[in-house]
């Protein structure tokens, strides 16, 4: 069995993500967003907007100061498709066959709230899928009877909940958006014909596409990293990936300091360097597997959006900053829009870095978001011990 060192993970992993490729030296443009979401497989899409959308941050850490307009023209051409593919998110257009087996089981595995729903008002959910065949696409506020909220500000009414269960069934499914609002439409007036018809990929065949489909996007990982790409079990993902290295599809691995196999996927270059220079947000497909991330940098990092804030250790939306091939530095940040600056409320440097040249390199990052976000300015606050050097760089 082949041996690897940790950096030789680690850098096997920042290569599959697109970190440690040169950014385009001429504009992004729909190819490069397209490209980019091909290789990630998917694309977590998420509201929160201290800085910028998730799903923006992470095209920005691979393409740089990119068109964010572009995203949405990939939806509205049809070459990327939004669904539960892991939490909301976006994939592309070829792999929806590969989630049709999640839809007819979402279709039948009715969950409490439609449960209620149809027990409460009998046909409604018909009744909404026949407004939106008829005049999608629409928004919730667009049905005749889209119910009231209940419950706290997450709440669902229950146009949200029929809507949701026919998009998870794949019988809707998301057009565009607007405002980051959903407007659904029916599947057979935004999937491509070649791919709406495509011929059925059952369940098992479907797992081992989307393994191999996330062993291409992780580079190396174990069993329950690669299974916890899609979200599927790893008891079934294990007989699947042994097979997959049985023909060579991928590489089973020792990785120095792991305590579990891994699997390589062959497609994937080790560099001997790697040059990365990215702000990873905590949602970025890199960021996913805390414990992965543990694994492979010594890293521990959690979100703290909802640790009460005396509590946070080190600010509200903290990104780790990736350096080389290491994860040197956690930068608390916000784009402050009224004021056109992007404040730093805090910047902690990891054990071993060099603040100075850290410094540098980040203000280089910082600079190019500023820019990107179309803000003036950037203002360092006080909180951690790299926050004087950045300062000073700046």
């Amino acid at each position: 069995m082949r041996r690897l060192s940790l950096r030789q993970a680690r850098r096997a992993a920042i290569a599959a993500q697109e970190l440690a490729s040169p950014r385009p030296s001429s504009t992004p443009n729909l190819g490069h967003v397209q490209r980019t979401i091909r290789r990630l497989s998917v694309l977590q899409i998420d509201s929160v907007n201290v800085v910028r959308r998730a799903h923006h941050l992470t095209l920005f850490s691979r393409l740089g100061a990119y068109d964010t307009r572009l995203l949405w023209r990939a939806l509205e051409e049809r070459r990327i498709f939004e669904y539960w593919a892991r939490m909301a998110s976006f994939a592309p257009m070829e792999d929806y066959p590969l989630y049709r087996h999640r839809m007819d089981r979402l279709a039948q595995d009715e969950g409490k709230r439609i449960r209620e729903l149809n027990a409460s008002a009998p046909g409604y959910v018909e009744s909404v899928y026949e407004q939106v065949a008829e005049r999608g696409p629409v928004t919730v506020a667009d049905l005749e009877e889209p119910g009231e909220r209940r419950g706290p500000w997450w709440g669902w009414a229950d146009g949200k909940i029929a809507l949701e269960h026919l998009f998870a069934a794949g019988r809707i499914t998301v057009a565009h958006r607007r405002n980051f609002t959903r407007y659904y439409d029916i599947v057979e007036r935004v999937v491509p014909a070649e791919y709406l018809e495509a011929p059925s990929v059952d369940g098992a065949e479907a797992r081992r596409r989307l393994l191999l489909l996330a062993a291409r996007a992780l580079g190396i990982g174990t069993i329950r990293d690669i299974s916890g790409y899609f979200r599927l079990r790893a008891d079934q993902a294990a007989p699947v990936l042994a097979d997959l290295a049985a023909t060579g599809s991928l590489v089973e691995v020792e990785v120095a300091g792991w305590s579990e196999a891994a699997y390589l996927h062959p497609a994937v270059t080790i560099p001997r360097k790697v040059d990365a220079r990215a702000l990873v947000n905590p949602f970025d497909t890199y960021m996913w597997n805390r414990e992965r991330i543990e694994r492979l940098h010594a890293f521990s990092y959690r979100i703290e959006i909802y640790v009460p804030r005396p509590k946070r250790a080190y600010g509200y939306y903290v990104f780790p900053f990736l350096l080389g091939d290491e994860l040197v530095a956690r930068v608390d940040l916000k784009a402050d829009r009224g004021a056109g600056v992007l404040r730093v409320p805090g910047a902690f440097m990891e054990d071993g870095a060099d603040p100075l040249h850290v410094a540098q390199q980040l203000a280089v990052e910082l600079r190019e978001m500023a820019g990107w976000l179309g803000l003036d300015d950037i203002v360092v606050g006080e909180r951690g011990d790299l926050t004087p050097h950045l300062r000073n760089t700046l």
